[in-house]
Parts: C-alpha cells; sequence; structure tokens
C-alpha cells in the first residue's frame, strides 16, 4: 500500500512561463543533494480540510513514511522532478505556526512520480488543467529520520542569516531567506553541516 498522502498546501506560481522549465522525469546532475522542505504542524481548515502535517505526523504514519504531496509551485515541483534523489536528505521545516523552523531530518526514499491529488476533483490540490497522460505535478516520499536535538527556530536562522551576509558565513545566501516563498528548496552542503552544528549550541 503506498504511504498515506499529506495534507499541504503550496503558493500558486504567480505566472505561467515557468511551468515548462522541468523535464518530467529526464533527470538533470544534481547541483544540491540537500533540501528544506515546508509544512504545517498546526490546524488550519481549508475548504473543510484541515491541512495540519507536522513532523509528529510523519513519525506517525506507516513505517514513517508519506508522500509529499501538494506541491503547486512550478520551481519547487522543478527541484523534486529534476534534482531529488533517493538518499538525498532534507530538513523538515514546520511553517505557518507560532514559532517556525527546522524540527527534523528526513530522507527521500523516491524519486519523483505523479501526484494523484491532482486528478481528484474532491481533493483540496485539484488542478483541472493537468491531465494523466500528461501530468503537472510530481511528488517524492519521505521517511523519518530523526528529530533535532533542539528545534531550530527561524528567527535564530534569520540573525545568522543577516551576520552571515556581512561575514561571509554558510547562511548567507541560504534560499529560506532569499527565496522564501518556495516550499521546497534546496540547501548546499555546508548550510546544511553549519544547521546541524547549532543543535549543541543554546540560543
Amino acid at each position: 500500500m503506498p504511504p498515506r498522502k499529506r495534507r499541504k498546501l503550496d503558493h500558486k506560481p504567480k505566472t505561467k512561463s515557468s511551468s515548462k522549465t522541468s523535464s518530467h522525469g529526464n533527470k538533470d546532475t544534481p547541483t544540491f543533494s540537500h533540501w528544506l522542505m515546508k509544512s504545517e504542524p498546526e490546524t488550519r481548515i481549508e475548504k473543510g480540510v484541515d491541512v495540519k502535517f507536522g513532523i509528529t505526523e510523519l513519525k506517525a504514519e506507516p513505517n514513517q513514511t508519506a508522500c509529499w504531496d501538494g506541491v503547486r509551485n512550478y520551481q519547487a515541483r522543478n527541484f523534486m522532478c529534476d534534482q531529488m534523489r533517493v538518499g538525498h536528505k532534507a530538513f523538515f521545516y514546520h511553517s505557518n505556526c507560532k514559532e517556525p523552523g527546522i524540527a527534523g531530518i528526513v530522507e527521500i526514499v523516491k524519486e519523483s512520480y505523479p501526484d494523484h491529488t491532482q486528478f481528484d476533483s474532491k481533493d483540496i490540490h485539484f488542478d483541472s488543467s493537468s491531465k494523466k497522460d500528461n501530468p503537472k505535478w510530481f511528488m517524492v516520499d519521505v521517511k523519518f529520520v530523526r528529530m533535532m536535538k533542539r528545534f531550530i527556530p527561524l528567527s535564530e536562522l534569520k540573525s545568522l542569516h543577516l551576520e552571515h551576509k556581512s561575514t561571509g558565513g554558510a547562511l548567507q545566501n541560504m534560499y529560506l531567506f532569499t527565496r522564501a516563498r518556495l516550499s521546497v528548496q534546496p540547501v548546499t552542503k555546508e548550510e546544511f553541516d553549519f544547521i546541524v552544528s547549532l543543535e549543541g549550541k543554546e540560543n
């Protein structure tokens, strides 16, 4: 049985032009091997459906694995389609909540395949313009790896980002601040390792 789908809304693209940038399965040579993936850990009702899916919900899934459905931004989709590989690690980021930040680490365990929610007219992620013989939206499967030793809040990361912009530190160009709207975004190895090193430091 496939992993149960998660419930997460993404930002709609501002333009249609970027919809043609994905190879839809013709994988590019990966530029990145680490990621940050946003989801909402608190209850929010969208069209009668609770979109809540935090890292606790992922841990409760069979095999602690779930498909990352509902991505409706072309650039985020393209990262999943063209560059994500089995074995890549990602930060599980809690967004749109009282205290946003990095809660844990997950692993990509299945590469991109069509997001079934785009074809379900009863689903909040339904897209009437997408066809089964030419799907527009894709998803990957992720598996829980571990919780962070301490929650790394956005406020701490933002302070470090601003500091690093002046000093040339690891977080100076992090997508979390330069492409903040993306729900799926790349993280350099330097950024990933630096953030992991924060676990042992008190904020």
